[in-house]
């Protein structure tokens, strides 16, 4: 499985963007996609999961901001940003895992199997 991250950019406080991972192979469907993402000096951290049956969960940081979504028939996996704040600013990655994963789990990057290269999300007025 490989996966491609983009859609990231410079948005001033307040924007949008929409960011999107193409997956190759045929486990997209079957598996269980998330997106996280590193500050400058920071960890990594959990942003927003979605379940092949579109069931998701998000990041108190960025619940009633983010929406995640995908299109198992193009095998891509979306994350809408509204209302972008200047500590969104990070390296936004995809990743996908085919194992079954309790809530708390779908938080934990070290069990996502595969992952996207970074794409830049910069929100400075």
């Amino acid at each position: 499985v490989q996966l491609q991250a983009s859609g990231g950019g410079l948005v001033q406080p307040g924007g949008s963007l929409r960011l999107s991972c193409a997956a190759s192979g045929r486990t997209f469907s079957t598996g269980t996609m998330g997106w996280f993402r590193r500050a400058p000096g920071k960890e990594r951290e959990f942003v927003a999961n979605i379940r092949t049956g579109g069931a998701t969960i998000y990041a108190d940081s960025v619940r009633g901001r983010f929406t995640i979504s995908r299109d198992n028939a193009k095998n891509t996996l979306y994350l809408q940003m509204n209302s972008l704040k200047p500590e969104d600013t990070a390296d936004y990655y995809c990743a996908l895992t085919t194992s079954v994963l309790i809530t708390s789990e779908r938080r934990n990057p070290d069990n996502y199997m595969y992952w996207g290269q970074g794409t830049q999300v910069t929100v400075s007025s």
